[in-house]
């Protein structure tokens, strides 16, 4: 059973939400701002959190710093079209996706479970693959989903996880950020090159000893990135 927290302060936005998501394998809580939200946190397990950015008492930037402190939970945002700068930030402080206003049903879906899968994958409850990949100083154990970099752990988020597993297991191979948004998002790559940078961004100044001159993840100019093999 799932547990997908809504956090929003628009009634008829919530009640869609709960519409499209209702499943036998998913059980849904709400909120009306992130302190609410923070709340619930507190009481309730929760695999995923859909979060408004404007909302009263505590906006959803705020609420997304505060699960940061303690948790790799996915957060999706939940923006307007006319919003890029917030996609930005919210992706910048540890956002997993968004999906725009009005929403398409089936692309809400998607998204959520694709979020879902990742995480319960990095927390050991779906297992794939049983293989340990190695580069240079990086160590990922696909089974126990760890990573350790020079000998220390590196806590990655799930998304900062599957894109790094797809790196190892093609080294040298020159993935375009369209490319890393299909394999790892498993959805139409459409507006996903600042999305993809982002997580890249983050991953290298976890895996990094200088993120400026990355030894592991390279830019192939006009092409996308890849790992050195």
């Amino acid at each position: 059973m799932y547990s997908v927290l809504i956090c929003d302060d628009e009634p008829d936005i919530v009640s869609a939400l709960k519409i499209y998501l209702t499943s036998p394998d998913m059980k849904i809580f709400t909120a009306g701002n992130g302190r609410e939200a923070l709340d619930i946190l507190e009481r309730e397990e929760i695999h995923l959190i859909l979060m408004d950015i404007m909302m009263p008492v505590m906006d959803g930037i705020s609420a997304m710093v505060k699960i940061r402190e303690k948790s790799n939970i996915p957060v999706i945002l939940l923006t307007a079209k006319s919003e890029d700068s917030d996609k930005i930030l919210g992706l910048n402080i540890g956002a997993d996706d968004y999906v725009t206003k009005p929403f398409n049903p089936a692309e809400v879906i998607a998204r959520v479970r694709s979020c879902l899968r990742r995480y319960l994958q990095l927390g050991g409850n779906v297992r794939r693959d049983d293989e340990t990949l190695k580069n240079g100083g990086i160590e990922l154990d696909d089974r126990e989903k760890r990573v350790m970099v020079d000998g220390e752990k590196v806590n990655l988020t799930p998304t900062e996880f599957d894109i790094l597993r797809l790196f190892m297991k093609n080294p040298g191979k020159v993935f375009s950020p369209r490319d890393i948004y299909r394999e790892v998002w498993h959805d139409s790559p459409l507006g996903s090159e600042n999305t993809v940078a982002v997580h890249i961004r983050h991953l290298r100044e976890k895996i990094e000893i200088n993120p400026a001159e990355p030894r592991y993840i390279t830019v192939v100019w006009g092409q996308g990135y890849r790992l050195k093999p």
